[in-house]
C-alpha cells in the first residue's frame, strides 16, 4: 500500500496532528510513506522519527483549502499513492473531502484506529456508536480524528526532502491580519492531551484565574462550556460541546459545568474525565471516571496546590 499524508506546520515544525497522522499512515504502508508540506519547514519537519521516508516540500505557503487541495493531487500523481492520510481537524476535514472528489476516492472521516480486515471504524452518533466502514474504490482518503491514535516514534532517521512544485490555481480568498488564538503557548484544544474546562458555576469571568492557575500546573489548557462563550465570559474558541470544538484529550476536568448532552457529546470520548460540582444530581457524573461533590472555588486551589507539591 503505497501512502500519502498531508502535514500541517508550525515554525517549520510538522504539528502534532500532523506526527499522530503521519504515525498512522506508517502503521498503514506496506511500503513507502511520503508526505507533502506547504510553506516553511526546518530539515524534515521530526518526519523521519515517526516513519515518513519522503517529503514533498512546497516551498510557498497555501492558505487557500482549494489550492491545498490541488497540492495534495498533484502529490498523490507524483506518488502514486492510493491511500491519501489527513488529520480530522478543522484544516484536514476542509481539504480532505476536495481531494476526495478531484481523486473520485473514497473518503472515510472521524475514524479512531487501525483498520481490521479492511475496514476503519469510526464514532458515530456523537460517539454512542461505532461504524465500521470499508471503500471499494481505487483510492481511498482518510480523516483521522485527532488524540485518537497517537504520535508513535518508529526509531527511524530523517526523510529525504525533496523542493515539490504544483499548478495549485489562484487563490479566492485574502487575509487580513492574523492574530493566535492562543498567546501564551497554550497547546490548541483539538491537539490537548489535557483540559480544564468551567461553567457557570466560576459565576463570572473575574473569576476564571482559578481555572487557569490548575491548567498551568496541569501544564494543559483550557475550555469553557457554551453559555460561558456565549455571555462573553471567555472566548468562543474555548467552547467544547456538540455545537463547539470536539476534543478527546487524555484528562478532561470539568469545573461546575453540569454535563448537558450538547457539551457531553463534544468531550465524552476523553480517556479520563474528573467532574467537581456541588450538585450531586449533576449528570455529568454519570459520565465521570472520578467525581468530586463540591465548591469549585473550594476545591480548585487545593488541588492545584497538590499537584504542585508533587512536581
Amino acid at each position: 500500500m503505497s501512502v500519502l499524508v498531508y502535514i500541517p506546520t508550525n515554525s517549520g515544525q510538522a504539528t502534532k496532528s500532523g506526527l499522530e497522522a503521519a504515525s498512522f499512515a506508517s502503521a498503514l504502508a506496506s511500503g513507502e510513506v511520503s508526505a507533502v508540506v506547504s510553506g516553511d519547514l526546518s530539515g524534515d519537519g521530526g518526519l523521519g522519527a515517526v516513519g515518513v521516508t519522503k517529503v514533498l516540500h512546497y516551498s510557498t505557503e497555501l492558505n487557500d483549502n482549494s489550492q491545498l487541495a490541488r497540492l495534495v493531487e498533484s502529490a498523490v500523481t507524483t506518488t502514486g499513492a492510493t491511500t491519501i492520510v489527513f488529520s480530522g481537524n478543522l484544516e484536514g476535514g476542509a481539504i480532505a473531502p476536495r481531494v476526495a472528489v478531484r481523486l473520485g476516492a473514497g473518503y472515510v472521516p472521524g475514524i479512531i484506529e487501525l483498520p481490521e480486515g479492511g475496514s476503519f471504524s469510526r464514532n458515530v452518533f456523537s460517539g454512542k456508536a461505532k461504524a465500521s466502514v470499508s471503500v471499494s474504490a481505487d483510492k481511498t482518503v482518510l480523516g483521522l480524528t485527532p488524540n485518537a491514535y497517537g504520535v508513535k516514534g518508529t526509531g527511524g532517521g530523517d526523510a529525504s526532502v525533496e523542493a515539490f512544485s504544483a499548478e495549485v490555481g489562484e487563490s479566492k480568498i485574502s487575509f487580513g491580519d492574523f492574530k493566535p488564538s492562543s498567546e501564551d503557548g497554550a497547546v490548541p484544544l483539538p491537539e490537548a492531551d489535557r483540559v480544564v474546562s468551567a461553567g457557570r458555576g466560576l459565576k463570572g469571568p473575574e473569576n476564571w484565574g482559578i481555572v487557569e492557575d490548575l491548567a498551568r500546573a496541569l501544564n494543559a489548557s483550557t475550555a469553557c462550556s457554551r453559555p460561558v462563550g456565549d455571555m462573553g465570559w471567555r472566548p468562543h474558541h474555548e467552547h467544547v460541546g456538540q455545537t463547539g470544538v470536539t476534543i478527546r484529550p487524555d484528562l478532561y476536568i470539568a469545573c461546575g459545568i453540569s454535563g448537558a448532552i450538547q457539551h457531553l457529546a463534544g468531550v465524552n470520548q476523553s480517556k479520563v474525565i474528573v467532574v467537581i460540582n456541588t450538585d450531586p444530581e449533576a449528570p455529568f457524573f454519570k459520565a465521570a471516571d472520578y467525581g468530586i461533590v463540591g465548591d469549585v472555588f473550594e476545591v480548585l486551589p487545593k488541588l492545584t496546590e497538590a499537584i504542585k507539591a508533587l512536581s
